[in-house]
């Protein structure tokens, strides 16, 4: 009797792995059905559009000079990034622009040509296919080609666009506007409007004076700090308010968290009301994610950095009060005893009793919340108007200027890096002591 129930139960632990190892695989497996079907994912897929990656892509990492015609005058100007302050001056204009007022030509090499039509549109030479020609009639754009459009031309009848591997040209029925692409980060140092622009670092350094009125090192630094596409000086500063919102956000609610701790902690709180109701505070600011009071914070107190460090206050010292408060209740008894028998008062009780035990768990905490707010810092600065968020949330919203997004991200990371650096030195110096 007593084998079969043995065996009964053998077979039953045996059916539960079996069910286990074959039920398991198929609950994820509907579970993937459900996503694929719920968020479209083919959808998706055939929504993709490949072209507008491969542009955004070219953005990161290069930079486009336009070349673009006033359709209604015949106005030709050429401008890095299409900005104001990257526009070439009149008989400055790269050598392979050639301005005429019978029509611009544009040489893009390897065969490729493009000429304005001065009433609008323009004339490619594509070489393997022949020339394409897109003119403004009136209030419509058309253009000669026939029959089945290439993939790299899109064409309606208000706009026209040829994209090749040497230039991308659109016409609309106000301008012409042709974009061509190079590898790096033009007018990062200095902008056209700089007479270092064009200059090298040899020629700067160790050359004679570029201009009379200034040293050549004086007057670079000046230009490079202030040039007005980059906004290095406004860069510095963005980065500067960003690390100051984590560090007057966390250090700030370390010291609203650690009195209360002791509320909330069960070997110094001897009321249960006073516990629970700390608890529940703690409870509540670490519960409201910080993006929604950053929200709060700004309708209440208009934007800006301090908003943001009030805001990651309010989470943080919900989060560190828990920490604080569990460290508190697993401190060593013995050591707070051994300093009350030299009669000391309550005050140097905590001070030398309990606060060295729970040291290495504050400075530890502490600093890891101040390298992870120092990126939260930054969605945070994009909320409230201020930080390096601002800048990269500026630049993505004018869909254009990518390279300046790159950029931007590139000094996130590094200043993660280097927080994350400064925080593990500063943790085995003030806990190690090496």
């Amino acid at each position: 009797m007593a084998d079969a129930v043995l065996y009964a139960s053998a077979d039953r632990l045996f059916l539960r792995k079996r069910l286990l190892a074959f039920g398991l695989p198929a609950v994820v497996l509907a579970y993937l059905a459900y996503v694929f079907f719920a968020f479209d994912i083919a959808g998706l897929a055939e929504r993709a559009r490949m072209d507008n990656a491969r542009t955004l892509l070219a953005d990161v990492w290069s930079y486009k000079t336009h070349v673009t015609q006033d359709n209604r005058t015949g106005e030709v100007v050429v401008a890095i990034e299409g900005e104001r302050k990257g526009t070439y001056a009149a008989g400055t204009e790269p050598d392979w622009v050639e301005m005429d007022p019978e029509g611009t030509v544009v040489a893009l090499g390897d065969g490729h040509a493009v000429t304005f039509l001065p009433a609008g549109g323009f004339r490619y030479d594509v070489p393997g296919y022949g020339p394409v020609e897109v003119r403004v009639e009136g209030r419509e754009v058309v253009s000669n080609l026939e029959g089945e459009i290439p993939d790299w031309v899109s064409a309606s009848g208000t706009r026209v666009q040829v994209e090749t591997s040497h230039a991308r040209i659109s016409v609309t029925r106000n301008r012409t506007e042709l974009f061509r692409y190079f590898p790096g980060w033009e007018l990062f140092f200095f902008t056209l409007g700089s007479p270092y622009h064009g200059h090298g670092a040899g020629e700067i350094l160790f050359g004679d004076r570029i201009d009379p009125t200034r040293s050549n090192l004086s007057g670079a630094w000046h230009d490079f700090w202030g040039n007005d596409m980059w906004r290095h000086a406004d860069v510095a500063w963005a980065l500067f308010e960003t690390v100051l919102m984590a560090f007057l956000g966390t250090f700030g609610a370390a010291f609203v968290a650690l009195p209360l701790a002791f509320l909330s902690a069960r070997n110094f709180a001897p009321l249960v009301a006073v516990r629970f109701a700390v608890r529940r505070v703690f409870d509540f600011l670490r519960g409201v994610d910080g993006l929604i009071w950053t929200i709060v914070l700004s309708r209440a107190f208009g934007p800006g950095p301090l908003t943001g460090a009030l805001a990651i206050l309010l989470t943080d010292t919900g989060t560190f009060g828990k920490l604080f408060s569990e460290a508190l209740e697993n401190v060593d008894g013995k050591q707070i005893e051994g300093v009350s028998s030299t009669g000391a008062k309550p005050l140097q009780r905590y001070r030398f009793g309990v606060l060295p035990q729970i040291t290495p768990v504050l400075i530890s905490q502490l600093f890891y919340y101040l390298e992870s707010n120092t990126r939260s810092a930054t969605i945070i600065g994009a909320i409230t108007g201020g930080g390096i968020g601002l800048l990269l949330t500026q630049a993505m919203i004018t869909q254009k200027d990518w390279e300046e997004v790159s950029y931007y991200i590139i000094l996130i990371v590094l200043m993660v890096m280097a927080m994350d650096s400064l925080s593990g030195w500063l943790r085995r110096k003030l806990i190690r002591g090496a």
